[in-house]
């Protein structure tokens, strides 16, 4: 099962990945976390990549691309695979489904979370971290024993500039107009389904463990009305 997972910051994409992963016995490939290990590690896709990011330049597709083959390729991904993360753009995916079609293979499923702007803005805007041993904490949902102490080492929390209400914002807004062709190329492919992710994050995952078991056994899914689920 190869699948891909979409959806805007905060909608929650890492922490269903994680979930899945271990219910499936699949991989979790975080395209973000690649990129930043091929460069540490000096591969050669790495060292290329190195010399766009230390120039302040967006990593080529093709080099992205490069980098999750290589990691694709290796035995654990042998049963399948969730790509969180990538593609962002159309042109990514059109260059990830050539590679893929270069493996003998293809994607199985997209699955795009959708969420309501208030709910992204509630999520991120209230994440706090510490300075000093880099623990995250969130206001509501996983607050600190102390206001802006780290319960781990004591450290200052602080709020990253990224998650202020009005940059998330800005970037629910890129993000929208980045995918809005993204989200069609899969619908006309007939692999994309989408959940609500307004819901309980258990709900949530047994919802997409659902629509996985559904794709696998290419059967129909009924909602039960946790979470829209649009067959497309």
């Amino acid at each position: 099962m190869r699948v891909v997972f979409l959806g805007p910051p905060g909608a929650g994409k890492g922490t269903q990945a994680d979930a899945v992963s271990k219910d499936k016995k699949i991989s979790h490939i975080s395209s973000g976390n690649l990129l930043r290990e091929a460069v540490e590690s000096s591969t050669e896709t790495g060292i290329k990549a190195k010399c766009y990011i230390e120039k302040g330049l967006l990593v080529p597709d093709q080099l992205v691309v490069e980098i999750i083959k290589d990691r694709i390729v290796k035995e654990d991904c042998k049963s399948g695979y969730i790509l969180d993360g990538f593609p962002r753009t159309l042109s990514q995916a059109k260059v990830l489904d050539e590679m893929l079609k270069k493996l003998g293979n293809k994607l199985d499923l997209v699955i795009y979370f959708s969420v309501s702007e208030e709910s992204v803005v509630l999520r991120l805007s209230g994440r706090r971290t510490c300075a000093n041993c880099g623990a995250n904490y969130h206001i509501r949902y996983v607050p600190s024993s102390k206001d802006g102490i780290c319960d781990k080492c004591g450290g200052k929390l602080y709020q990253r500039a990224d998650d202020k209400p009005e940059t998330v914002l800005e970037r629910l807004r890129v993000y929208h107009e980045q995918t809005e062709d993204l989200i069609a190329y899969y619908k006309k492919k007939g692999i994309l389904k989408e959940i609500s992710c307004d819901a309980d994050i258990d709900a949530i995952t047994k919802e997409v463990s659902d629509v996985i078991n559904c794709t696998l056994q290419r059967k129909p899914l009924i909602s039960r009305g946790v979470a829209r689920v649009d067959s497309l």
